[in-house]
C-alpha cells in the first residue's frame, strides 16, 4: 500500500495503492510513515510520489458511501493530514507522478514545492462538477497555497491543468519527463534538507496559521 525508504537525507514515500484514494486503511500506513519520518536523525526532507498513472484521486468515495454515519470523523482525519504536512518539521516536495484530482491535489499542495509528470496526468479540482462544496479547511489550504486567480480558477471551474499549464499557474513549480520527476523531487528535497527542521515547520507554520487553525477547526461552518 506505501513504501518508505530513507537514501542518504531524503526519505521518499511511495503510495501504491492504485488510485491512492484516501481510505482508513491508506490514512493509517502514511500516517505510521510520517511518524517514522519525524522521529528520523539528523538531516532530513520528504518526498511523496505515486505508482503508475495515479498520484491521488483523493478521497475514497466508494467507503464513504457505505459508511456515512462516519463522514464528519473521516473528513477531520484528512484535514489531519494535510494539517500535518503543512506544519511537517523538515522541507517536503510532490513527486506528481500522475493524476492528482481533488483530494489528491490538495495533498500535493500542502508540500513546499511539486515536480509534475509532463507528458501525462493532470490536476484538478473537480468538486463542482461533482456537486461537492469545500470544507472550511480545504478551501483555506487552496487559498493559500495558490494565486486568488488561479484559486478562483480551479475550484469554480474544476479545470484540467497538464503540467505546464500548472507550472504557468503556480500550481507545481517543476516539470520533467515520466523518468526525471522522482529524481528532480529527490535532489530538490536533498539540497534543503540541510536546513533545520525545526526552523522550516515554524516558518511554515507562521506563513499558514489561518490555513492550519481551519483544518485544525470544526470540519464544518
Amino acid at each position: 500500500m506505501i513504501d518508505l525508504q530513507r537514501a542518504e537525507d531524503v526519505f521518499v514515500l511511495r503510495f501504491d495503492a492504485g488510485e491512492n484514494r484516501f481510505g482508513p486503511e491508506f490514512l493509517g500506513a502514511v500516517e505510521g510513515a510520517l511518524d517514522t519520518v519525524e522521529k528520523g536523525e539528523g538531516p532530513r526532507a520528504l518526498v511523496t510520489t505515486g505508482t503508475g498513472k495515479f498520484y491521488s484521486n483523493g478521497l475514497d468515495l466508494e467507503w464513504l458511501g457505505a459508511n456515512q454515519d462516519r463522514f464528519e470523523d473521516y473528513l477531520r482525519r484528512v484535514h489531519g493530514l494535510y494539517a500535518r504536512l503543512l506544519s511537517l518539521p523538515m522541507p517536503t516536495v510532490a513527486a506528481v507522478n500522475g493524476h492528482a484530482f481533488a483530494g489528491g491535489g490538495m495533498l500535493a499542495l500542502a508540500h513546499d514545492f511539486a515536480v509534475m509528470r509532463e507528458d501525462r496526468g493532470y490536476f484538478c479540482l473537480p468538486e463542482v462538477d461533482l456537486g461537492m462544496s469545500f470544507t472550511p479547511g480545504m478551501g483555506a489550504l487552496i487559498q493559500a497555497r495558490l494565486s486568488a486567480a488561479t484559486a478562483h480558477e480551479a475550484m469554480l471551474t474544476g479545470r484540467r491543468y497538464t503540467a505546464e499549464q500548472a507550472r504557468d499557474a503556480g500550481i507545481v513549480q517543476h516539470v520533467a519527463a515520466e523518468d526525471g520527476v522522482l529524481p528532480a523531487a529527490t535532489g530538490l528535497a536533498a539540497s534543503m534538507a540541510g536546513k533545520d527542521g525545526t526552523v522550516v515547520g515554524k516558518i511554515r507554520g507562521e506563513m499558514y496559521r489561518a490555513a492550519l487553525e481551519a483544518l485544525r477547526g470544526p470540519v464544518f461552518s
